[in-house]
């Protein structure tokens, strides 16, 4: 999200379409260089459940509801695409 600033300057004074090519130079380069970092199910896992405890602590987190909850259990581990 591009933040508004009285002066912005540098990478935010650039357009979100300029800011976006530059940040995908940047992945590729450190993909090439073998320095990006690459998940394992392991290390998503527990960033995805650190991200879920910190929408709860903030209360913006999803409220499911009890249909909504037995459909996420009927689905389980399966992919959704």
């Amino acid at each position: 999200m591009v933040r508004q600033t009285a002066n912005p300057r540098g990478f935010a004074a650039m357009s979100p379409e300029k800011q976006r090519q530059i940040a995908s130079m940047g992945g590729k380069a450190a993909h090439a260089k073998g320095t990006a970092h690459e998940f394992d199910s392991n290390s998503a896992r527990l960033a995805g459940r650190k991200g879920g405890q910190a929408a709860h602590a903030k209360g913006t987190a999803h409220q499911f509801t009890s249909k909504e909850a037995r459909a996420a259990g009927r689905k389980g581990g399966r992919r959704s695409s």
